[in-house]
């Protein structure tokens, strides 16, 4: 493997130094635990393992609502980064109107077999885009993150992907178009800083803030699973991951009906 291979590097420049050129990579200490790599027919792919982020308890915003903070290491947000510019090659992000016929100030776009869109008819997953192209599959690198934040649970069948720019917001909303609302919803922050509420499981319940960063991975399962919750606003320019700057959140669920399949 040497600087002509067009092959190399498999990830992004950050990661060179501490994985090395040739032969296996050392051990990469991060809070996303070890990297490694497997070779087959020239096909050279870095594998990011979380298993450190079970290990760390994080910390519990409420019951059900749980947080790791910075996650995800510089490396691997670039990494992750670069998978949400493929996404975006096969399915643009857009701004989807509401059911009364106002664009959302959010960017989305998914990946997966199943993704979330929005028009004067509501909100509802669907298998394909609005040009009947399948969605792109969502990136190993959340699944791997998904089985270490919620093992046990049904695999994910759809990644949300939204884009929010400087004055882009979320109003309070639940997630429950899921067909098993028994199962988590796993959110992964990249680039700017977002003040993110939530409340509870009623509308007009008390609320608290926080500021989700980069490399943050929260997860909402049990009582929190049907919390109402949302973005009030970003802190524009606290982070320079996102292309053009924003923050882009990754929300991982079990839609459609993997889970009874699974569970059956």
């Amino acid at each position: 493997m040497g600087a002509a291979d067009p092959l190399w590097p498999p990830w992004p420049d950050p990661l060179v130094a501490s994985l090395g050129r040739d032969g296996p990579p050392r051990r990469f200490e991060g809070d996303i635990g070890t990297r490694f790599w497997r070779c087959k027919r020239r096909e050279r792919r870095v594998l990011s393992g979380f298993e450190a982020l079970p290990a760390r308890p994080g910390r519990e915003v409420r019951p059900g609502a749980r947080l790791w903070a910075a996650a995800l290491d510089a490396g691997a947000q670039a990494a992750l980064m670069a998978a949400v510019e493929a996404i975006w090659a096969e399915a643009p992000p857009r701004h989807p109107v509401t059911r009364w016929g106002k664009p959302m100030s959010v960017g989305m776009s998914a990946a997966g077999p199943l993704g979330w869109t929005s028009d004067r008819r509501g909100y509802r997953y669907a298998p394909a885009q609005e040009d009947g192209r399948a969605w792109p599959p969502i990136p190993p690198m959340l699944l791997d993150l998904w089985a270490a934040a919620v093992p046990g649970a049904a695999p994910p069948d759809s990644c949300l992907v939204n884009l929010y720019r400087d004055r882009a917001r979320m109003g309070l909303h639940q997630d429950r178009d899921e067909a098993d609302l028994t199962q988590p919803v796993v959110s992964v922050s990249l680039g700017d800083e977002a003040l993110f509420r939530i409340g509870g499981a009623e509308r007009g319940a008390p609320t608290q803030s926080l500021w989700l960063r980069s490399g943050d991975v929260l997860v909402l399962e049990g009582p929190a699973r049907l919390a109402f919750h949302g973005i009030d606003r970003i802190r524009a320019g606290s982070s320079a991951v996102v292309p053009g700057g924003g923050r882009v959140n990754l929300t991982l669920r079990v839609a459609g009906a993997t889970a009874a399949a699974s569970a059956s």
